[in-house]
């Protein structure tokens, strides 16, 4: 089955740049990442338009498998996908303003809270509003973003149980090195919450929900795995950096592609693109593609890049402009219209999100995060 973000548009009338989920891909790589970490679940992470795939249509994937959570990092994210109809629990991950609670409550969006005042501001609007707000306690144990330091948690634990309108569901913290060969920073963070767990121990009372696993944790810390893990870059089919092991099978669910749109013989000696930093040094065949760093395909990764045309890997030449870029073939035909993969693939050939990000000189997070939304997506599979 085949359905675009845009319903009323046909296939063929989308421009020749465009990217293919694969709702399968998406659902092999959720039921591993499960039976991995089991009796732990997985709430998938949605942030970022669902790291490129669309946030709307993976929503519903993960509702369709049962996810017990889902997790995103803004309020409007979390929205959007309660005026779509997805009904699962939703936990925004990121830091909130006074002025959002009410919205939180009304959409039954589960809050992060980070620190005692926030703690008492959603208590203090839900019990005004005659409701009861669903909340996530925040551990710092030493990212530095947001949440209580661990060595203060215990106030904040304590105002926590006094509530009687915000009704603490869960607690978690997060890793700032757990996709490092080095663990070392990892299992001192994750000493660190487990010393704040201990808070419910000493009190014989059951914890909330816990949570600090994200994609690296999931591959090489099962002891963090706790009751939920956060599945992000890993449940898109990447790992989040060469560094960790691919101890989870999954599968790359995003193809992005384009098509040829020109076709020119360049001279020997004759520059190509902005800035005439590459020049051919024999007659060469180039080929326009209409994709550029507007779209995400980064300008850094000019002179490095490479694409899938009729099975063949061939360069990418000259600078990346913003909505196009050129590929040498060499004496190879091409014509216009033929299919070019820019991302993804289905045998050696193919390129993964790893090798691009190595060419962008970033992590694979932002190579999929970075993908415009001015490129359609189009989703395969049930």
């Amino acid at each position: 089955m085949t359905t675009l973000h845009e319903p009323t548009i046909a296939t063929d009338e989308l421009r020749p740049t465009y990217v293919e989920v694969d709702r399968d891909a998406l659902a092999e790589n959720y039921r591993a990442i499960a039976a991995h970490v089991a009796p732990a679940r997985v709430m998938p992470i949605l942030k970022a338009n669902a790291y490129g795939h669309g946030l709307v249509e993976v929503g519903r994937v993960a509702e369709r498998l049962g996810a017990p959570y889902i997790g995103v990092a803004y309020l409007e994210e979390a929205l959007r996908l309660r005026q779509h109809g997805v009904r699962i629990p939703l936990l925004v991950l990121g830091g909130i303003l006074g002025s959002q609670i009410p919205r939180f409550i009304e959409h039954d969006v589960t809050l992060t809270a980070s620190s005692i005042d926030k703690l008492h501001a959603i208590e203090e609007q839900a019990g005004t509003m005659g409701r009861v707000a669903t909340v996530h306690l925040k551990i710092d144990t030493g990212m530095e973003r947001i949440g209580v330091h661990w060595y203060s948690a215990e106030r904040l634990l304590e105002a926590s149980l006094r509530c009687r309108h915000a009704r603490v569901e869960g607690i978690f913290t997060h890793f700032a090195n757990a996709d490092a060969r080095d663990l070392t920073h990892a299992r001192l963070q994750l000493e660190r919450f487990e010393e704040v767990l201990r808070f419910y121990e000493h009190r014989s009372l059951p914890p909330p929900l816990r949570h600090a696993a994200n994609s690296g944790a999931i591959l090489q810390l099962p002891e963090s795995y706790f009751d939920l893990v956060r599945a992000g870059i890993l449940f898109y089919g990447a790992r989040p950096s060469l560094e960790v092991p691919a101890t989870v099978p999954v599968r790359q669910a995003l193809r992005w592609v384009t098509r040829v749109v020109f076709f020119k013989v360049v001279k020997a000696g004759n520059p190509v693109s902005y800035g005439g930093d590459w020049a051919p040094t024999s007659e060469t065949r180039v080929v326009t593609l209409p994709v550029g760093y507007g779209d995400g395909y980064t300008r850094a990764m000019s002179g490095k890049a490479e694409v899938i045309l009729n099975g063949k890997r061939y360069p990418v030449v000259g600078r990346i402009c913003m909505d196009q870029v050129m590929v040498s073939i060499g004496w190879d035909s091409a014509y216009n219209g033929d299919e070019v993969v820019l991302l993804g693939g289905d045998d050696a050939t193919a390129i993964s999100t790893e090798e691009m990000a190595a060419w962008a000189g970033t992590i694979t997070h932002e190579i999929l995060t970075s993908i415009n939304t001015r490129v359609p997506r189009i989703y395969r599979g049930g």
